[in-house]
């Protein structure tokens, strides 16, 4: 077993002996086959990793030491929210675990005029607890030491009304005034991008955004689909801030 790197929110400190359970013991065990002896690392959202050893491993139960904490500089110098509009099949979800590779800081599943289709609300928790550990398998595979939240789907109104960062943008394929290039400005401490559904967002959309203190940001003359967008723009905007090729 090649060192994995595991994600618990079971509380961790130097010294301690845990017993890991849930999904995170059940992979251990039963998907990895630790044996007593394999080093691992664990993480638990709080911005450490911990070295850890495996000390006994059981049907639904794996005890470890703990070992020494560390603090990788592996999160985002600017907390991103993400408004991204909802999308059918598979591009959400595959949108989600990009985004999170790429250090957003919280994701807000939105409805917009052109998601035609809704949740039942009888399916939403399943689906917020699905989401939220695809952030997680992502985080554990890239290295982050702290997880975005996923929120509950909502209006993309309420969101673009409620949403507070210094620099607000929302991606849009249209050149209008207000249109701005990933040149302008420094890093902020927090940040809103705002991502249209398949077939984009509508003009009063982009319009309601901008009442609401977004500027629009054009990444070139080519339409993306939904699930390319977040990542390019949010490259292009770690760029920017000096994250990527800085």
């Amino acid at each position: 077993m090649h060192n994995p790197r595991l994600f618990t929110d079971q509380t961790l400190t130097p010294g301690a002996q845990v017993v890991l359970e849930g999904s995170v013991a059940q992979h251990l065990g039963r998907v990895l086959r630790a044996r007593a002896g394999e080093h691992i690392t664990l993480f638990n959202g709080n911005g450490q990793e911990f070295a850890a050893a495996v000390v006994a491993v059981s049907k639904r139960e794996v005890t470890v030491n703990i070992g020494a904490a560390s603090s990788p500089q592996t999160e985002s110098l600017v907390h991103t929210a993400l408004g991204l509009c909802l999308s059918k099949g598979d591009r959400f979800d595959w949108a989600i675990q990009k985004a999170t590779e790429l250090g957003v800081g919280a994701i807000a599943p939105l409805y917009s005029e052109r998601v035609d289709f809704s949740i039942p609300p009888d399916r939403i928790e399943k689906r917020i607890a699905h989401w939220q550990q695809i952030a997680i398998s992502a985080c554990e595979q890239c290295g982050r030491v702290r997880i975005p939240a996923v929120s509950s789907p909502q209006t993309l109104q309420h969101w673009v009304q409620d949403v507070g960062a210094e620099q607000k943008w929302v991606l849009h394929c249209v050149d209008t005034d207000s249109t701005r290039s990933v040149g302008d400005g420094g890093a902020p401490d927090h940040a809103a991008l705002l991502i249209g559904p398949e077939g984009g967002l509508t003009d009063q959309e982009v319009a309601l955004a901008c009442e609401s203190g977004f500027e629009v940001l054009r990444l070139g003359p080519r339409v993306m689909r939904t699930e390319t967008a977040p990542v390019v723009a949010l490259s292009a905007l770690s760029v920017k801030w000096g994250e990527m090729l800085g």
